[in-house]
């Protein structure tokens, strides 16, 4: 389990590095615009398989997506006029919308069978990692599955230290703002309705 420093002056260099590792099926820690969070390619079946493992979370349950912009959602989820028209208004954001999933030629793993979760992130590194990457990418918080969420990166350290299965490199952000992971909506019903707060 690595452990990489990000700042300004060696941003584009650690870019590189975490581009080249999702590329090869790594799990990588980012920090994020709210908590920090698990990274893979949703594309690669074994990445992804080893979040579950590193977070110890039940299969069943399924995880969040991360997407470059609403065309990318558009491809994977059902989207609506109304559900656009709300989705302009909170992404890039910190708010995970539920939506009903498309048939796509593209698999996506750790998602459910008949919806998906995704979220525009406002941070400029998961943008740039998406964008350069074409991918979605997983989007779930760094932490093992019924500890808290975190945004100080010696508590997210400290969780996977010692254990079987841990991220392939951590980036360490320093500690970010105080906050909670994303506020969770669910826009299958013609009403909203909020999972997570």
């Amino acid at each position: 389990m690595k452990i990489l420093k990000i700042n300004k002056k060696n941003f584009k260099k650690v870019v590189k590095t975490i581009l080249r590792l999702i590329k090869e099926g790594k799990v990588v820690v980012c920090p994020t615009d709210t908590v920090y969070g698990l990274i893979c390619d949703a594309v690669n079946k074994k990445a992804v398989a080893k979040v579950f493992k590193i977070k110890k979370r039940e299969s069943k349950k399924p995880l969040p997506i991360f997407v470059k912009d609403l065309k990318m959602a558009n491809k994977f989820a059902k989207i609506n006029k109304r559900q656009k028209t709300f989705l302009k208004s909170v992404w890039p954001g910190r708010v995970t919308a539920v939506l009903e999933r498309k048939k796509t030629k593209i698999k996506l793993y750790g998602i459910a069978k008949k919806t998906i979760a995704l979220r525009i992130p406002k941070y400029e590194l998961l943008l740039s990692l998406a964008k350069q990457l074409n991918r979605p990418l997983t989007g779930t918080s760094a932490n093992i599955s019924g500890k808290p969420a975190s945004t100080k990166i010696q508590e997210v350290v400290s969780q996977f230290n010692g254990q079987r299965y841990q991220p392939d490199l951590i980036i360490d952000a320093d500690n970010l703002k105080p906050s909670k992971p994303s506020t969770v909506i669910d826009l299958t019903d013609k009403k909203l309705k909020i999972l997570r707060k």
